[in-house]
């Protein structure tokens, strides 16, 4: 496995692949992997000739007064777990290499990025749709791999793809969840023990409210209140945004039908954490 640090070096490797007729596949990460992550190596290994993993605390997703200075990082433990998940590369660049200093070029997006985590994070996803632009460009996969977890993200970029007329294939693999239900993710590292176990409130949440959708409860709003006094109902907790929309366009759905996506966020602590489950009704 190679660990890269260039957007050149990077480019001539790929070359090489790509005049062998190999496909590639590209796992875009902000690093400090958990299982999760690695379940998206392992199918990308499954599909492609060739897998990239990059490893790239994005400044550009962040808002003032977020993490990004304290976001987790540990490049050698990362590039291990891509090595035994089965990476052929591992792309590890510094802002400085992503983002010439003059940088003044963003892509950005109407609708899909102002609702949920785009009305909290104004800006987030003009930085996320950018970086993931310039990847798609440097690295030119066949399908690129992202998690349920974030669900916005995924349908966002989605729409990209389809607008833009990348000809890449979008992959989205199933939530990884801690035996508990707590959807695994880099930030569960901040949770102090009592936050920790204050969390579980998010997924039984979530989990209390696909129970009655499969039970036949097909009101909206009933379906969020629940959700809302579920999370209310822990100390710790400060709920964000709790929402059922369409899995596609992220519009409120007032009867549950179709592609339904429910997702969450909460703050515990200082740390705020997402979550969702998707339903075809």
């Amino acid at each position: 496995m190679k660990l890269i640090q260039t957007k050149q070096e990077l480019k001539e490797a790929l070359k090489g692949e790509r005049q062998r007729g190999k496909t590639v596949g590209l796992v875009p990460t902000m690093g400090y992997l958990h299982e999760g992550h690695l379940s998206l190596i392992r199918k990308a290994r499954q599909e492609n000739d060739s897998v990239v993993v990059s490893i790239f605390v994005n400044p550009t997703q962040f808002g003032e007064g977020e993490d990004y200075n304290t976001y987790p990082r540990d490049l050698d433990r990362d590039t291990e777990q891509c090595r035994s998940a089965g990476a052929d590369m591992v792309f590890a660049p510094g802002a400085g290499e992503m983002y010439v200093e003059d940088s003044i070029t963003y892509v950005d997006m109407n609708g899909l990025t102002d609702r949920l985590c785009g009305a909290s994070r104004p800006g987030h996803f003009r930085g996320v749709m950018t970086v993931v632009t310039k990847l798609f460009n440097i690295v030119r996969p066949d399908r690129a791999y992202f998690g349920q977890k974030d669900a916005q993200q995924v349908a966002v970029i989605r729409r990209m793809v389809r607008d833009l007329d990348f000809n890449i294939q979008i992959i989205e693999a199933p939530i990884v969840r801690e035996e508990d239900g707590l959807a695994m993710s880099s930030r569960n590292t901040y949770l102090q023990p009592r936050e920790r176990e204050a969390a579980l409130v998010i997924s039984q949440a979530l989990f209390l409210a696909e129970q009655q959708i499969a039970g036949g409860e097909r009101r909206g709003d009933f379906i969020r209140d629940k959700i809302i006094e579920k999370i209310s109902s822990q100390p710790l907790a400060r709920l964000d945004y709790a929402e059922i929309v369409d899995a596609a366009a992220l519009t409120p759905i007032r009867v549950i039908k179709g592609s339904v996506l429910i997702a969450v966020a909460v703050k515990i602590g200082r740390t705020r954490l997402i979550d969702n489950i998707k339903m075809e009704v």
